[in-house]
């Protein structure tokens, strides 16, 4: 019951809807760092599961990347960054992308490596060049799987972005930092909600991304 009545003060509460600290201004930053992170973290991992993939090699070069990428601690790293380069972005953006390299690496190779042979070699046997089997025929049919791989990264940094707080930046971590250090656990209800709902409206948006970029052929065999 205590809960329901953080949750219900703190959005009831129109000071926190205005602002520098106000919600929008906390999601629009929350939100910001989440994309920023994504989108470096996806240039960095489709290129290469894409190619691996395709070729069929790396495999397990890959697979010790990703299992030492998910054992590195994200707020360890962040502690390394900000003594090796100051307080920053780049201290927030590097422990992100880290983190999310690894579900996109992978599945996007699985994916790959999922197809079924047989168009493929039709294709390879029609002459197509390799970069036409790749993004013509590889990619549609992977595509389900590669879309959960930037899912996942996307629900992992948006849950782990909270970490901005603590170098001093803004999202919505600052309400579970602020809330902690004022004792002010209203706050700190509120700002965990708000990350809650945010991981759920990104499930949302892929969901939605999926129906429309993955075709109904594709979908069904999945």
């Amino acid at each position: 019951m205590n809960l329901l009545h953080f949750i219900s003060a703190f959005f009831s509460d129109g000071s926190h809807w205005q602002g520098y600290d106000g919600i929008p201004t906390r999601v629009g930053e929350h939100v910001q760092y989440t994309l920023e992170a994504l989108a470096i973290a996806a240039a960095i991992a489709l290129p290469v599961g894409l190619v691996t993939g395709h070729y069929g090699r790396g495999g397990n070069a890959l697979a010790l990347i990703a299992t030492a990428g998910r054992a590195l601690p994200t707020f360890g790293l962040l502690v390394l960054m900000t003594l090796l380069l100051g307080f920053g972005l780049v201290n927030v953006m590097t422990p992100l992308v880290v983190l999310a390299v690894p579900p996109i690496l992978v599945t996007t190779y699985e994916g790959m490596r999922s197809v079924d042979p047989s168009p493929v070699d039709a294709a390879r046997g029609m002459g197509m060049s390799e970069a036409g089997i790749l993004f013509q025929v590889e990619l549609p049919a992977a595509l389900p799987l590669i879309l959960s791989g930037l899912r996942s990264g996307a629900i992992q940094i948006v849950s782990t972005a909270t970490i901005a707080a603590y170098v001093s930046l803004g999202g919505l971590g600052r309400y579970i930092v602020d809330g902690l250090y004022q004792r002010n656990y209203e706050k700190v209800v509120g700002g965990a909600t708000l990350v809650a709902l945010m991981a759920l409206a990104t499930l949302a948006l892929f969901w939605a991304v999926s129906r429309v970029a993955v075709s109904p052929g594709v979908r069904r065999s999945n």
